[in-house]
């Protein structure tokens, strides 16, 4: 037995120097994949970059059909994520990030689950699944990651920040997006900074405070210019569009026009589907604002076609309104009557209750015109329902916000006022936390 035992130690330590030879060969074989892994994707960013987008797709699904490195896969995943996104094909984007988020689990690694969660509520916002998405954020926000994840908390607060102000969730909103111009400071990071300065103009157009609507985008397009000339172009066209909404609010329709030609030249040069709907919207409404209906409505219809296929249904509801609004001035309340209905009903599907608001309040003016008085009042009753809801309305002065242009002042509670309320107001705090901090004492 110890012959036996002598020989099998003999013949292991012979043998180990082979084993360890195949051990090495394996890992380095492992090592070329990744290394050709790594090459193929950067293959593809050159491609997609030159704006060869099919060869760049075709690249990288290859990568993935091929590829048995986690690390490799996850970030090829997130190159056909982008690519996916930035084409208006979103539910092929949910596809792939369902599929990311699977390998970040296998890996358990947080800054990889971070970035696959975050990439999830991304997808979700894209398809106005904004419940989702408010979801997925909070999730990535709760992960325990490295600085490295904690880096994409800003992206997460925006994408946040985005959703909230889809379901007209002002307040929580605006502190989302605070949160991440913060995060955009301390990590000196101008390309978020933009994106953000474009969402809170966004934010201020649907508060009516027209002004600071104009002012963020105008300071996204400084950035763009100061620090953007290695970023893609779609940052110069997403502010160029914001700029475009602000001026046709200001009746500014010239410098409406201009602006969003150049993002239109831009979105087409990308093949931007997303914003190309964006622009086609945004042109209906500056020639319905001229009164010319003709050309709005071609138009509207087109951008409608591009927001079915790419299933932005928030986008959709925007597009009813535009037409509803088009056949009022053409005295044809029954068509108004029919788009604003469709509007409703997608605006009850995604909980965007501004939207919502609106429709009630053009078909009550219809009803008044009809004097149809029963849906007359049922008008009435939603309109303040709605109001009650959204809770727009000034603090101090009582009276509604958002429903003219006004300007406005966010407290760093993130309570919103009218800006001459606080001037008159003086330096005593939020009177909104102030009631709600006070508690009724016991007799």
């Amino acid at each position: 037995m110890g012959k036996d035992l002598l020989s099998w130690s003999s013949t292991e330590s012979q043998t180990t120097p082979k084993r360890m030879n195949i051990f090495m060969r394996h890992l380095l074989v492992a090592e070329m994949g990744q290394d050709q892994t790594k090459q193929q994707v950067e293959k593809g960013l050159k491609l997609y970059q030159a704006n060869q987008t099919d060869k760049a797709l075709h690249v990288w699904i290859k990568v993935l059909e091929k590829t048995s490195d986690p690390g490799g896969k996850f970030r090829v995943l997130g190159c056909l994520i982008t690519a996916h996104s930035e084409m208006g094909k979103y539910k092929e984007m949910l596809k792939y990030a369902l599929a990311q988020i699977d390998t970040a689990r296998e890996m358990e690694d947080p800054d990889y689950l971070t970035e696959g969660y975050l990439n999830l509520a991304r997808s979700n916002e894209k398809l106005c699944d904004f419940q989702k998405t408010v979801s997925y954020c909070k999730t990535c926000l709760n992960m325990q990651g490295t600085t490295v994840s904690l880096q994409l908390n800003g992206q997460v607060c925006l994408s946040m920040g985005n959703a909230f102000l889809g379901v007209s969730v002002f307040q929580k909103a605006l502190e989302s997006y605070e949160k991440a111009l913060r995060y955009a400071h301390n990590n000196d990071d101008k390309m978020l900074e933009s994106r953000v300065c474009c969402s809170l103009g966004n934010f201020y157009i649907q508060l009516k405070d027209y002004e600071k609507a104009l002012f963020f985008p105008c300071k996204a397009a400084e950035l763009v210019n100061d620090y953007g000339k290695g970023w893609s172009l779609k940052y110069r066209a997403m502010s160029q569009y914001h700029m475009s909404v602000a001026y046709r609010k200001l009746d500014r329709l010239p410098d409406a026009m201009e602006c969003c030609e150049e993002s239109m030249k831009i979105a087409l040069q990308h093949g931007d589907r997303p914003l190309q709907a964006l622009c086609l919207l945004n042109f209906a409404d500056i020639h319905r604002c001229r009164n010319d209906v003709d050309k709005a409505l071609p138009r509207y219809e087109s951008s409608m076609c591009i927001m079915t296929e790419i299933g932005n249904r928030l986008g959709q509801t925007q597009v009813y309104l535009g037409v509803g609004k088009c056949w009022l001035q053409q005295k044809e309340l029954d068509k108004a009557l029919d788009a604003l209905q469709r509007a409703q009903e997608l605006s009850e599907a995604l909980g965007t209750k501004l939207c919502s608001l609106k429709v009630h309040c053009l078909s009550e003016g219809i009803y008044r015109s009809k004097e149809s008085q029963e849906e007359l009042r049922e008008q009435v009753v939603k309109f303040l329902q709605c109001v009650e809801e959204l809770e727009l309305y000034c603090g101090m002065c009582g009276e509604s916000i958002g429903e003219k242009n006004q300007q406005l002042q966010a407290l760093p509670c993130s309570h919103i006022f009218h800006l001459q309320c606080l001037q008159n107001n003086g330096s005593k705090g939020c009177p909104k936390c102030r009631r709600s901090s006070m508690k009724p004492g016991f007799v």
